[in-house]
């Protein structure tokens, strides 16, 4: 399960771990215009662990998750005038 929250300045995604027992916790998503965050709380410590992508990492997440094993690069292509 998820939600979705537009703020002022940024977009909130929330993800909740339905999975088989033991469940995480829930995964924070901010994104800005900059840059996009991800927060967990980590139980051991009982503090928020945060993760900060640049929007050039987010865009090779997305595209890692579909690809097979290897090493890649993306390249913007210009569009034809």
């Amino acid at each position: 399960m998820f939600t979705i929250e537009h703020e002022f300045d940024a977009t909130v995604i929330t993800l909740v771990d339905e999975g088989e027992a033991p469940l995480l916790e829930d995964i924070t998503i901010n994104s800005f215009a900059e840059c996009v965050t991800l927060e967990q709380l980590d139980t051991r410590t009982d503090r928020v662990q945060k993760i900060t992508l640049s929007p050039e990492q987010l865009r090779d997440l997305a595209a890692a998750l579909d690809l097979p094993e290897g090493i890649y690069q993306l390249r913007e292509i210009p569009e034809p005038e």
